[in-house]
């Protein structure tokens, strides 16, 4: 199967060779992204590797947030910080459509996952809500997803839960606001039976909204939920 999939890569790179979304010049490594253009990628690192909010100094102790009050995720990856080319980047997917940007997008996670974190058993976008996605007419965090679960060979979980709350947009408000918006905004729609799960998401903020979606996760019955995101606020 990996074989199949370096022979389309090489065919669409001969076909169409991957040029860089940000500056326009030559991609690298099958990538719409140049090598300059990616090394100055703002990296999220050291991080709590709870909640992946970001260090000044590389400890191996949560934060004291995460001390404080512990999510129900156990373990968060999310490679770059939301600021500059990457915040542009997941903008312009997200608000204008930029679809090319997902697959992007998902080499970078599935590059970062690849070599930092235990494999799940499966992966779950973030799902949206209906209206929502009828407004916006697709969830980035699917497509991203998708891209992932091609690159990692790993299940993409698209049933399993949903999102029956349409809840007001996050930007701009307080950790506590988030979570109270977000209560009980998932409901499980059929038995899960995975042990280890991972959520994907574009950007992390506070992390209201996966902590909502872990906790019925773990409810259900699933011992472990990593968060996979492209990017921590």
């Amino acid at each position: 199967m990996k074989i199949g999939y370096n022979w389309i890569d090489i065919i669409q790179d001969y076909l169409l060779p991957p040029t860089c979304i940000l500056c326009g010049n030559t991609g690298f490594a099958s990538r719409d992204l140049c090598y300059a253009c990616y090394i100055h990628l703002f990296r999220n690192n050291p991080c709590c590797y709870r909640c992946g909010e970001s260090f000044e100094i590389a400890t191996e102790m949560p934060c004291g947030r995460c001390q404080n009050r512990t999510p129900a995720y156990d373990r968060t990856y999310a490679p770059f910080t939301h600021q500059g080319a990457m915040r542009h980047l997941i903008t312009s997917l997200k608000f204008h459509a930029q679809y090319k940007n997902a697959r992007l997008l998902g080499q970078l996670l599935a590059e970062h996952v690849k070599t930092t974190a235990e494999m799940p058993d499966r992966i779950m976008p973030v799902p949206l809500h209906k209206a929502r996605y009828r407004q916006r007419g697709f969830n980035q965090s699917l497509e991203i997803a998708r891209t992932v679960a091609r690159e990692l060979q790993l299940p993409l979980d698209l049933e399993s839960c949903r999102r029956h709350r349409n809840t007001p947009h996050q930007t701009d408000l307080p950790a506590k606001q988030r979570r109270k918006n977000l209560k009980n905004a998932f409901s499980l729609v059929k038995p899960i039976q995975a042990g280890h799960i991972a959520i994907i998401d574009d950007v992390m903020t506070t992390g209201s909204t996966v902590n909502e979606l872990a906790t019925l996760l773990k409810k259900a019955g699933v011992g472990r939920v990593d968060v996979w995101a492209c990017a921590r606020a």
